[in-house]
């Protein structure tokens, strides 16, 4: 049987037009999550904190905490999730929570946003020896991985919205 080079053309056209056709989808690139976008593009200057015993009564934002991005915030694998080291019964369907840390159950009972806050920001301000991050620091940091030099891990708004949603564990 003879082919001629537009028969081949042809078939080899259709070949892969049906291979792509069959062929599964690649999976989309994951983007920057809007939760992380502070760990890219420029780096935002650090909000002055003014600290009153074991507070930061002032928020770090003028727009107010949403418990709903708050809750994300504190799950968020990709940017140091809080269920690494603790225990957050308000999140009982993530699976593997932490056991090494205080359960978090109660919590917006037990304190106010202006204590969690500086917990948030430098929990080692109370606790020099605890293990918990400073999630709102840049300076006096060990073994930062350069493209994550001078930015914090979370934003100003998400320690706003973690607490907001740590209110509602009572």
């Amino acid at each position: 049987m003879r082919f001629s080079f537009v028969s081949l053309v042809v078939l080899l056209a259709a070949g892969a037009a049906w291979a792509q056709a069959v062929a599964p989808a690649a999976p989309p690139v994951p983007e920057r999550t809007p939760l992380q976008a502070h760990l890219t593009g420029p780096i935002p200057p650090l909000v002055k904190v003014e600290i009153v015993g074991n507070t930061i009564p002032q928020p770090l934002t003028q727009q107010p905490g949403d418990p709903a991005r708050g809750r994300r915030v504190i799950a968020d694998a990709s940017n140091s999730t809080c269920l690494i080291c603790h225990e957050v019964p308000a999140l009982a369907e993530l699976p593997d929570q932490g056991k090494i840390a205080p359960p978090l159950e109660g919590l917006g009972s037990r304190y106010t946003a202006a204590e969690l806050r500086l917990r948030l920001v430098n929990a080692k301000l109370i606790t020099p020896d605890t293990m918990m991050p400073a999630y709102y620091r840049t300076e006096g940091l060990t073994r930062v991985q350069p493209q994550f030099a001078g930015r914090t891990i979370y934003s100003a708004q998400d320690i706003e919205d973690a607490i907001a949603f740590l209110l509602t564990i009572k």
